[in-house]
């Protein structure tokens, strides 16, 4: 049985010198970098080679490289050779050493392959572990390389969930469910092959990174190109530069990374920006906010952005990444519902009162999605599918609570309305005051729109644990214009509108710099980090 890793043997004899992967390097001065689907099977080929030296089939290898070619062929070599596979990035990425130190420690790595330049500070960071220089491994020795059989059910990577809590989590990734993922996803967009091209900037240890830009063009001999993403951040114009140079395109990012764009990009650089042929631009944190796809199309419409191509998506690291997404060429979803009622844990289309507006994920593609809660009413949504992680490393107790019912419990809560499904948050992010649940997302919006002294997107609402019961905080970073805001009046105004908005006391309200707030690898508000943060003063 074949699995998808080697469709890259595939296309490197069918369309040897077609692009398969695509490096653009804005922050080396925009040249860009292209492997061929043959240049990539040989210098994959050779790079197994040396692995077979020095490691043995399940061993893990950590991949401590920048983003760039490097790392793409560090994980199609490490998949090759049938080493597990560990994706991660070069020390010294500002912001993520303790993530680096804690999944690096949990795998507990036989070999890392970085790159020359970053292998001093791979040496510095585990002095003790073999390393190896992708960019050093000659393409020769690809001749030596003898294909292996690689079982579906073989382990291909251990993927490290985003860092909303603390503690690293390794799911166990198979070469199968690396596949049924893949065309899975492949299906939802409905790429067509050899011809449409993926334009992303997502880092490659992130589950969506991963599988859009690394496993994603496999499925059909495609083209991706990609970015670091500190040049996305430095320049989101950046991303929508490369979009607007293929005809027939697919992209992604979460749910930040839109507001981000439309606030950041000029009207001067909307000039000669061609966005007709973008197909799906997956929108993949939830809940998906509607604000932030009006906002991205009112900003980009005059580009020939097309509402339809707005693709509203779901999906965790447990599921490989993908779990459902709306219809291609459907314009998204969106919904109200009545506020106080789904604090009830019942989904009512708004009449009057207080609302919510959700924005549907559409349906699954290739597995299946239930809640569990009666139909009408918001519960833990469960998944069943092919592309399904079987385990967590070396965590039988949680792998048996999340997986071992034979359905997948995400910890995400959400309905199903009117057949497509809508998510409301996180079971462990809800906050329970007096009995009603309330969302913290909502609030987030309520405190960042009552004073212009918060900082969009960088608020972070939970409950405190007290002997009164759970108390509502909200830490809440500054913005530019509110450098010298007097952090006593916007409290007050932060309190007030919540209490009129949600009928809740705030009992903290904490104006931290700029950067202050922690978020996850995917850009996240990690609201457990800050309340473990808060309970530290970490603040004060």
């Amino acid at each position: 049985m074949s699995v998808l890793i080697q469709r890259v043997a595939q296309w490197a004899g069918e369309i040897p010198d077609s692009p398969a992967y695509t490096f653009v390097d804005y922050l080396g001065g925009g040249v860009r970098h292209t492997l061929t689907w043959k240049q990539a099977d040989r210098r994959a080929r050779a790079l197994a080679v040396r692995l077979r030296e020095l490691t043995a089939p399940g061993d893990r290898v950590a991949i401590l490289a920048p983003q760039g070619l490097d790392y793409v062929v560090a994980v199609i070599g490490a998949l090759y050779a049938r080493t597990v596979a560990v994706p991660l990035f070069a020390p010294g990425l500002p912001g993520h050493a303790e993530r680096l130190a804690g999944a690096h420690a949990d795998a507990g790595p036989a070999l890392a392959l970085t790159t020359t330049a970053a292998l001093p500070g791979v040496h510095e960071f585990a002095a003790d572990l073999p390393a190896l220089a992708v960019d050093a491994v000659s393409s020769l020795l690809a001749d030596e390389w003898e294909e292996e059989p690689i079982a579906p059910g073989d382990l291909a990577y251990l993927q490290y969930t985003s860092g909303s809590t603390r503690r690293p989590t390794g799911v166990e990734i198979t070469h199968g469910n690396i596949e049924a993922n893949a065309l899975q996803l492949w299906e939802a967009f409905a790429a067509t092959p050899r011809t449409s091209v993926a334009a992303l900037w997502l880092p490659l240890f992130h589950d969506m990174g991963l599988i859009a830009t690394i496993a994603l063009p496999m499925v059909g001999g495609n083209q991706v190109a990609f970015m670091d993403p500190v040049a996305f951040v430095m320049r989101p114009v950046r991303w929508l530069r490369l979009l607007s140079e293929f005809p027939d395109v697919y992209t992604g990012g979460p749910n930040f990374a839109y507001d981000y764009t439309a606030a950041r990009v000029s009207e001067a650089d909307k000039e000669g920006l061609d966005l007709s042929g973008v197909r799906v631009m997956l929108n993949g944190a939830e809940p998906v906010r509607p604000a932030t796809i009006a906002a991205f199309q009112a900003a980009f419409a005059s580009c020939g952005l097309r509402p339809e191509a707005h693709t509203p998506a779901y999906g965790l690291a447990e599921a490989t990444v993908f779990v459902a997404a709306a219809g291609r060429d459907q314009r998204p979803q969106v919904t109200d519902f009545d506020r106080d009622e789904l604090g009830r844990g019942r989904a009512v289309p708004y009449g009057s009162g207080n609302k919510t507006t959700l924005v549907s994920c559409g349906r699954p593609t290739g597995q299946r999605v239930r809640v569990d809660a009666p139909d009408g009413h918001v519960g833990e949504i469960l998944v069943q599918g092919p592309n399904v992680a079987r385990a967590y490393w070396r965590d039988p107790e949680r792998s048996a609570e999340v997986f071992g019912s034979g359905w997948l419990r995400t910890g995400d809560l959400g309905v199903i309305h009117d057949g497509e499904l809508y998510v409301t948050g996180r079971i462990k992010d809800l906050i329970i005051v007096d009995g009603r649940n309330h969302y913290p997302q909502d609030i987030e919006v309520t405190v960042q729109e009552a004073c212009e002294a918060v900082r969009r997107d960088h608020v972070a609402a939970f409950a405190v644990p007290s002997g009164e019961g759970e108390r509502l905080v909200v830490v809440a970073e500054r913005s530019r214009r509110g450098q010298d805001a007097d952090p006593v009046e916007v409290a007050r105004l932060v309190r007030a509108a919540v209490a009129g908005k949600h009928d809740l006391t705030v009992h903290d309200v904490v104006l931290a710099e700029a950067g202050a707030v922690p978020r996850t690898s995917s850009g996240k508000i990690a609201r457990r980090a800050c309340l473990a943060a808060y309970l530290e003063d970490a603040f004060v």
